[in-house]
């Protein structure tokens, strides 16, 4: 019986459910793990980037500036991942231009999730196979939203996306505190990464990007990242 809603993406199956997003987050759930943590004083995002070893590592990054003080991080599909960078990106300039002052991190996060959600319920698309962590620091300061590929999107003190999402999870609960500061959260996050990580953590598999009291979003150098595993060890 399941098997006639598959391929229609605007017909619900009897038991209520849109198949097609299901499978979109399939697709997330085989990404590389992404994860977020927001501290006191700002957010930290963080994923492993491994790619294979012909490739280029500095053509390919997984965390993006959205507008100066927002910044996102992806589990999925990467060339979706770019759409919705490049809409979000247009979105952040008309809002500029029409009231002279930067998107509100919420009014980012509701413009993705409404183009998240409108492909769910159009002919001839298919939903969007990421999830979306997305970090930023305005005047209610800072702010940590996850988006899934059925439009839904929520606030986070800490979350994960793709492979090892829920191990991830697991730890940032066992981890996470309200008083933890910037850097205790890039300590972490690294951690986590490092708790289920396959093979050798170095400043060439990983991202990390953060924004602080200062509102500006940056994704850290290679040479930033692999002072921080030293420190870690």
């Amino acid at each position: 019986m399941s098997e006639q809603y598959s391929f229609s993406l605007t017909t619900f199956s009897h038991s209520g459910k849109l198949v097609q997003i299901e499978y979109a987050l399939h697709a997330v759930s085989q990404g590389s793990t992404a994860l977020a943590i927001k501290a006191k004083n700002g957010i930290v995002l963080a994923t492993e980037k491994k790619l294979p070893p012909l490739i280029d590592d500095k053509s390919i990054s997984k965390i993006n500036l959205l507008t100066p003080h927002t910044g996102m991080v992806y589990a999925g599909m990467g060339p979706d991942s770019r759409v919705l960078l490049r809409s979000g990106r247009k979105k952040a300039e008309a809002y500029f231009r029409l009231y002279k002052d930067p998107i509100p991190v919420v009014g980012m996060v509701k413009e993705l999730a409404t183009i998240m959600q409108e492909f769910t319920q159009s002919g001839g698309v298919r939903p969007f196979g990421v999830s979306l962590l997305i970090a930023g620091y305005d005047e209610k300061g800072p702010q940590l939203y996850q988006v899934d590929p059925s439009g839904s999107y929520w606030a986070w003190k800490a979350s994960a996306v793709g492979k090892d999402m829920v191990r991830a999870k697991t730890f940032l609960e066992k981890r996470y505190s309200d008083d933890m500061d910037l850097e205790d959260a890039i300590h972490t996050a690294i951690l986590t990464l490092k708790d289920g990580f396959e093979g050798q953590m170095t400043e060439h598999n990983i991202e990390l990007g953060i924004i602080g009291a200062d509102r500006q979003f940056r994704v850290l150098t290679t040479a930033q990242v692999k002072d921080y595993l030293t420190v870690i060890g």
